[in-house]
């Protein structure tokens, strides 16, 4: 089913002509700490600069098929390129004129997969034809039940940070930046959605009951933001370049919480520059979506978690699109820079937020953070951990600290030189690295050149190099406090000193204030008192993904069991990750009584986690004890 309008098919999905505008391939950068060792690549002799796909979604044998043609670039003398796999059956390789190339694949490794390396032969551009395997870590094939509608079958991708050379081989490294294009054949009941500009929105027949879309991306983008879903689609318009997808059971709930989208991207410009993607439309995936949101191109991918009614969890939208200037714009030429991407993002997220709402609603997002941030330094192993550094080994910073210790690290700044000074600096900063790579020490040169100017007492007073390269966090960090989630504190001192829970008064709390109170109770109750709190709160029925994960986590703490139904139920719904890893975690840290309750969960729930997902819990429930 679709809700499309055949006149307005051109104006909704084709981006402006300022965004088709292709620009030269984005720089290669060769320091040695731009070195990216999560992929084969060696760009510097054969890099990718451009994809062209032409797929086919076989929904029966869950596989992608079709080939993958490459533009390459090469070095003086260079005689072959090295590709990113991971499980790809690979069926041949052509040169543009049809020629067979010669091609090998390396030996596989977990994590990264093998390397297909292709003897050029004078070749710019080479053609592989493949598919992909059931399995593929990128790729989450659902069946009807596990959607909305309970019609359809579904399928989306996950790219980041390394998936998607589980149905691409091409360079699968954010410092490699390509252009690509596609054309994606799907059952003719079924649509397709990129992350890139919709060519033909109504589909094209394709014979045997199939369709074919069209999508075309030229602006360079990091290849973990090409991504897809495929299901039964429905669009609305929110504003003149903004909408949202999703299946028709869920659009009306969807144009609800997002309508304060197109407000958000004025806001984002007014802070740090033009958006430069023509749209940006975004798409409510099923509960399986394993993140809160993903910042594809031109399409959010956003988690059905975020529908509570009251806007109070589009904060995440503000991230996703934030990410349009850092992440997207400009990207972390390695993982071992994730925080380029997240801390910036987390800080600008902050600042939209601040712009619609008010200081204080953003002041409640910051110190939300801010306990955030000392549960994961804490549980790293305190300040010392190595895990608490910004830049350090790729995918090793501890929980989420390259969002929360990078955003306060650029607040600490801002505090320092001031938010009009600091404004202006980053606009430029987007400006001067935009569809480019960028490095910590990138951006640390960056600051110097264009910000202290060789202020020596200002160089002192930021301590750049111990918040980018040191563990823990530096004396200057700056702790933004929220007067809304101070009363919530009190009312946590009073429970916490006896006073019932009738005598705490939830009516209106935001999400923010739900979490401040669940996740600040004592850790040890008495039965009687959770017994209280569940049915004063009705804490175990919440259609609150956020506060019945927390929740839940206060309960598995006491082992309440009376709260295990409400467990069982949740972990078999959603399948984001932030909220159910806690839960197994949990679970596990209970000894026998929890590791049989989450090795029985996972059992009956694997089927519904993306590929990432369950095998990141999956190695919670098998991890050794401590």
């Amino acid at each position: 089913m679709r809700f499309l309008f055949p006149a307005l098919a051109a104006t909704l999905f084709v981006a402006p002509a300022a965004a088709q505008e292709a620009v030269s391939p984005a720089p290669i950068l060769t320091t040695p700490d731009a070195r990216d060792v999560w992929t084969y690549a060696r760009p510097e002799v054969a890099r990718v600069t451009h994809v062209d796909l032409d797929l086919t979604a076989d929904f029966q044998r869950k596989v992608m098929r079709g080939t993958a043609t490459l533009d390459v670039l090469t070095a003086p003398g260079a005689e072959e390129i090295v590709l990113d796999t991971d499980e790809l059956d690979i069926e041949s390789v052509t040169a543009e004129d049809g020629r067979p190339l010669a091609w090998r694949l390396g030996a596989d490794d977990p994590q990264l997969g093998a390397s297909l390396t292709v003897t050029l032969d004078g070749a710019e551009r080479i053609t592989v034809r493949y598919s992909s395997k059931p399995g593929a870590s990128a790729l989450q094939w659902l069946s009807p039940e596990l959607t909305a509608g309970k019609q359809q079958p579904y399928l989306f991708s996950q790219g980041q940070p390394i998936n998607n050379r589980s149905w691409i081989p091409t360079q699968d490294s954010p410092g490699i930046r390509q252009t690509w294009d596609a054309t994606i054949t799907v059952p003719d009941d079924l649509v397709a959605v990129m992350s890139a500009e919709m060519l033909t929105p109504e589909g094209v027949a394709a014979g045997e009951g199939r369709e074919s879309y069209r999508f075309r991306m030229t602006r360079p983008v990091p290849p973990y933001l090409i991504a897809l879903a495929v299901g039964d689609l429905a669009f609305r318009e929110l504003g003149p370049r903004s909408g949202v997808w999703t299946e028709p059971t869920m659009l009306d709930a969807a144009a609800y919480e997002f309508g304060d989208v197109e407000a958000m991207i004025d806001a984002a410009e007014a802070l740090y520059g033009p958006y430069r993607w023509g749209r940006y439309d975004m798409l409510l995936l099923p509960p399986s979506f394993p993140y809160g949101g993903m910042e594809n191109p031109m399409l959010t991918f956003l988690t059905p978690t975020l529908l509570t009614g009251d806007r109070s969890n589009t904060d995440v939208v503000a991230h996703e699109l934030a990410h349009s200037w850092s992440g997207n714009l400009v990207t972390n030429a390695t993982w071992s820079d994730s925080w380029l991407n997240e801390g910036f993002t987390t800080y600008f997220e902050n600042r939209i937020m601040e712009a619609l709402y008010g200081p204080e609603r953003a002041a409640m997002y910051s110190d939300l953070d801010w306990d955030g941030l000392e549960r994961d330094i804490a549980a790293a192993g305190g300040a010392d951990a190595p895990t608490t550094r910004l830049h350090g080994e790729p995918g090793a910073t501890f929980g989420q600290l390259d969002y929360f210790k990078g955003s306060v690290f650029l607040r600490t700044i801002e505090n320092i030189v001031g938010r009009e000074r600091f404004d202006a600096y980053l606009r430029g900063y987007f400006d001067r690295h935009a569809f480019q790579p960028q490095t910590t020490a990138g951006f640390l040169a960056d600051i110097r050149g264009h910000l202290i100017e060789g202020d020596a007492e200002l160089e002192r007073r930021l301590q750049l190099d111990r918040w980018a390269y040191q563990p823990g966090l530096p004396e200057n960090a700056v702790h933004v406090e929220s007067a809304t989630l101070a009363a919530v504190d009190a009312d946590l001192e009073a429970f916490r000193s006896g006073a019932p829970v009738s005598r705490i008064d939830t009516q209106g709390w935001s999400t923010q204030e739900w979490l401040r109170f669940l996740n600040g109770l004592p850790r040890e109750l008495p039965a009687e008192r959770l017994a209280g709190l569940d049915s004063t709160l009705d804490l175990s029925r919440s259609s609150n993904a956020y506060i019945r994960s927390a929740w839940l986590e206060l309960a598995i703490a006491n082992r309440y069991e009376p709260a295990l139904p409400s467990l069982r139920d949740f972990t078999g719904r959603v399948g984001r990750g932030l909220l159910i890893r806690p839960l197994y975690a949990g679970l596990m840290e209970q000894g026998d009584w929890g590791k049989a309750i989450a090795q029985d969960l996972f059992a009956n729930a694997r089927a519904t986690y993306h590929p990432n997902t369950a095998a990141q819990i999956e190695r919670i429930i098998t991890a050794p004890a401590q």
